[in-house]
């Protein structure tokens, strides 16, 4: 996992003198980024995709949930002997039960993890991906212990509408 400081600076001026005092201060070139209209973007930076982020979290819990869906609703159905679908006959009462627990599975997945994940994803990727949206630009410095409060002080003299340490999850 990846620490970085990131200072969101209102215009792409500011954004260059900070890059430009940063690199004068001796701070590795590749160690420098500046997001922003013209530079790189969220994605080929590495900011989580809210998107993407809930469709892995359907995926990973419909790979459980579908088929536990479906046990459960075909036990459910042997159990209970409930002839609720009397033209499928026993055994095909089992399994639409089971198809009916499996959609139900399914459902599951795509509102825990998948729409809950895209309307409260708690990440911190957002509000970056939004500031950028909005027109701002993003001097992100990887942070290296020897030119972290150095480089601090640097983006601290641009008064920055945020400054703050971000570590990269992926």
């Amino acid at each position: 996992m990846n620490s970085y400081i990131i200072a969101t600076l209102p215009d792409r001026i500011k954004a260059e003198e900070a890059y430009t005092a940063l690199e004068k201060a001796g701070i590795p070139l590749d160690r420098l980024a500046i997001l922003g209209k013209g530079y790189k973007t969220a994605d080929e930076f590495g900011f989580l995709d809210p998107d993407r982020q809930a469709r892995k979290g359907f995926l990973r819990m419909a790979f459980w949930l579908i088929p536990f869906g479906f046990i459960a609703g075909y036990t459910f159905d042997l159990i209970t002997h409930l002839d609720t679908f009397s033209w499928a006959g026993e055994p095909g009462n089992h399994i639409v039960g089971g198809f009916l627990g499996a959609i139900g599975g399914a459902m599951g997945s795509f509102f825990v993890g998948g729409s809950s994940g895209l309307l409260f994803g708690g990440n911190d990727d957002l509000p970056y991906r939004n500031r950028l949206n909005s027109g701002k630009y993003l001097v992100v410095v990887e942070s290296i212990e020897q030119f972290k409060s150095e480089a601090i002080k640097i983006l601290e003299s641009f008064n920055p509408e945020n400054l703050q340490n971000y570590s990269l999850g992926q």
